[in-house]
C-alpha cells in the first residue's frame, strides 16, 4: 500500500490513561500501526480491556495521544485543534455501540438526520428535504421522519444512527461495536446495510468488535488486540479461518456452536489457549 492510496494512517500510536491516587497509570496502547484505503474496511478485533476502544477514540479526537501520529487524507490530526475536528467532522464520522442511548430521544428523526447537515453550513429546508433520501438508504419507511426513537426497535434505531453518520458524505466511519446490542438476525441485517453503503459510496470502516464472526463478515483486513498490541494482523478471510496467534484462537473458540459435545471441546481448547496466550505476551 503506497501512501498516495492511504486514506487514514496510525503510526507507532500509543495511549496511556494516568494514574489517580495510588494507582499507576495504565498504558492502553502501545506502538500500534496501520493503514485503511478508501472503500476498505479494517476489521479491530479484541476482548474488554484490548484497547481495541481507544484507538477509534484516538481518532476521534475523543483520547489523547501520548505518542505517535494519526494522518488523514496525508494530514496530520494527532493533536488537531477543536475547530479542526470540527472540520473534520465531515470527513470522519461515528456509529456508536448503543442504539438506545445514542439517539437524543427528545429529538424526532427529521431533526436527527437534518442536525448534521445544518452544523455543516446547510439550509434546514435544504436539510429536511435530504431526510427522505437518508431514510430511504436505510431502508426505513420515508414517514418515519415525524417520530421519536422511542417508537422504533433497536435494529432500526442503528440504521438511524448509521444515516445520521452518512447524512454529510463521510469517507471514513468508526463503528464502535455497531451491532454487539442486537440479536443476530438484526445483525446481519445492519451488516449488510453497511456493506451495501460501502459499495455505493465507497466510505471507509474502522469496524470495532469483540466478534470474530462479524469482523469476518465485513472486513477486508484484521487486526487482533490484545492488552494494547497488535498480535496479529492480516486479510480477513486468513486471520479468521486461519488464526495463528494462540489469543486469535481463544477468540475464535469462544464463539458458540449449536453442538454441546462441540462446544465443550472449544471450551476446553480456549482454557489451554489462555495459558499459551500469557505466555507469548510475557
Amino acid at each position: 500500500m503506497t501512501n498516495t492510496n492511504r486514506l487514514l494512517e496510525v503510526e507507532k500510536l500509543a495511549v496511556e490513561y494516568p494514574g489517580h491516587g495510588r494507582k499507576p497509570a495504565f498504558k492502553a496502547l502501545e506502538e500500534i500501526s496501520f493503514a485503511i484505503r478508501q472503500g476498505e474496511t479494517l476489521g479491530l478485533v479484541g476482548e474488554s480491556g484490548s484497547g481495541k476502544t481507544t484507538i477509534g477514540r484516538a481518532i476521534l479526537g475523543l483520547a489523547k495521544p501520548t505518542a505517535g501520529h494519526i494522518r488523514f487524507d496525508g494530514k496530520d490530526i494527532t493533536h488537531a485543534s477543536r475547530h479542526d475536528r470540527r472540520a473534520l467532522s465531515r470527513d470522519i464520522q461515528v456509529v456508536f455501540q448503543d442504539p438506545y442511548t445514542s439517539l437524543n430521544p427528545s429529538m424526532t428523526v427529521e431533526d436527527i438526520l437534518s442536525e448534521p447537515l445544518t452544523i455543516q453550513g446547510t439550509t434546514k429546508k435544504d436539510a429536511l428535504a435530504r431526510v427522505r433520501g437518508l431514510l430511504d438508504r436505510v431502508h426505513l419507511p420515508a414517514n418515519s421522519g415525524g417520530r421519536l426513537p422511542r417508537e422504533f426497535s433497536g435494529g432500526q434505531r442503528q440504521r438511524i444512527a448509521i444515516a445520521r453518520a452518512i447524512a454529510v458524505k463521510p469517507r471514513l466511519i468508526v463503528c464502535d461495536e455497531p451491532v454487539s446490542a442486537l440479536d443476530l438476525t438484526t445483525q446481519a441485517t445492519v451488516l449488510d446495510l453497511l456493506v451495501e453503503i460501502q459499495e455505493a459510496t465507497k466510505v471507509a470502516y474502522l469496524f470495532v468488535s469483540h466478534d470474530l464472526s462479524v469482523i469476518r463478515h465485513i472486513s477486508h483486513n484484521v487486526i487482533v488486540l490484545y492488552k494494547g498490541h497488535i498480535v496479529e494482523k492480516g486479510r480477513a478471510a486468513q486471520v479468521t479461518s486461519q488464526p495463528a496467534h494462540p489469543y486469535t484462537q481463544r477468540l475464535f473458540m469462544s464463539a458458540p456452536v449449536p453442538n454441546p459435545a462441540q462446544q465443550r471441546e472449544r471450551r476446553e481448547a480456549r482454557r489451554q489457549l489462555v495459558t499459551a496466550t500469557a505466555e507469548q505476551a510475557a
